[in-house]
């Protein structure tokens, strides 16, 4: 039934400032709008997120949200380039170069944006 309808991500974030600073300046998102005090970004495929304010952000010890992305390798080493961290979990898997972890025909890799909600990149 919704499978029909696109489906968006919640970002929570205590410190709107400084998690937009890293979202624009350390990713590279732009805003698309500000919208109930936080601020909406556009991704391909007609995706978004919502960044919003909230003093619960960083509690989940699970990924927010991903990126399908076609080059995980490539986009670390630009990120890492950037100042943004990456997480080194102890996972089965071989490891690519850059650290992704690879497994189940893909590769995988995990950050912490700075309000400390996990993100990932999957490359399929």
């Amino acid at each position: 039934m919704l499978q029909q309808f696109p489906m968006y991500a919640y970002i929570p974030a205590k410190d709107l400032a400084r998690a937009r600073e890293f979202y624009e300046k350390k990713v590279g998102l732009r805003p698309k709008q500000e919208q109930n005090g936080g601020a909406v970004y556009e991704s391909a495929g007609g995706t978004a997120c919502f960044l919003y304010p909230t003093p619960n952000a960083g509690t989940s010890q699970a990924s927010q949200a991903f990126w399908s992305v076609k080059d995980v390798d490539g986009l670390i080493t630009a990120l890492k380039a950037r100042g943004v961290v990456f997480e080194d979990y102890d996972m089965p898997g071989d490891r690519s170069p850059a650290g992704a972890v690879i497994a189940g025909g893909g590769k995988a890799a995990w950050l912490k944006d700075s309000q400390g909600n996990i993100m990932a990149l999957l490359e399929h």
